[in-house]
């Protein structure tokens, strides 16, 4: 008797470890499964960060140093009252993604690294439509264009993506023509500056990745 409780007891052992060790063990909430993905780290702010004195301060400046003067120059050559001056330039921020999305695009398949992105001032031509035959909202206004850059030998120039599928400088494609001209009265005339195109621009498949076309205008009420 004393021997049947002995291997039952035994067996009653071995069955509880053998379901002991049946049972699914329990796993770490895994980080990758939706719902448990853990906080990404805080962004560091840039250091070209502004406050937002030092941002009322540049507007002010550029009031006084820049704006009177533009308002002034456009009542004289176009007896415009009505003429406000530009003061930003804004772009949708899907249109910024994608831009962005974009230019890498184009750089990684042409095998380069953008370095910098410039924001050069333009001004819209005085009339109804852009070359391409789009309307021009804002005749007159000041505006900005992006352009992205490669580093070459240690200087950033603006790129374009050539018809080959490579990164082109913009510098070997777009010249000046008639910069720095002397008209007859022995000054240097900017009337006849119109930008001219190597042949290498002209090829089909070419791919430009400068951007502009956003909004101009003066501020909306209560920015600065």
């Amino acid at each position: 008797m004393k021997n049947t409780r002995t291997m039952t007891s035994f067996f009653l052992a071995v069955v509880l470890l053998m379901m002991g060790a049946c049972q699914p063990s329990q796993k770490k909430p895994d980080t990758n499964e939706p719902g448990t993905t853990e906080k990404p780290e805080p962004v560091k702010a840039p250091e070209q960060i502004i406050s937002l004195e030092e941002s009322k301060s540049l507007y002010d400046n550029y009031s006084r140093n820049r704006a009177e003067l533009i308002q002034q120059f456009e009542l004289e050559q176009n007896n415009d009252e009505k003429f406000e001056v530009a003061r930003f330039a804004a772009f949708d921020y899907a249109t910024i993604k994608q831009y962005l999305a974009f230019i890498e695009q184009e750089a990684d398949s042409a095998g380069v690294d953008i370095s910098s992105l410039r924001l050069y001032f333009a001004n819209y031509p005085n009339k109804e439509k852009f070359p391409d035959g789009k309307r021009i909202v804002h005749p007159r206004q000041n505006s900005i264009f992006i352009v992205p850059t490669i580093n070459v030998d240690g200087q950033d120039f603006g790129f374009y993506i050539g018809a080959d599928g490579k990164a082109k400088l913009i510098k070997d494609a777009v010249g000046q023509q008639g910069m720095g001209l002397l008209n007859g009265e022995g000054q240097k005339s900017y009337a006849s500056f119109a930008p001219s195109f190597s042949s290498a621009t002209l090829q089909s498949g070419s791919q430009s990745l400068n951007l502009n076309r956003g909004n101009s205008s003066p501020p909306p009420p209560g920015d600065f």
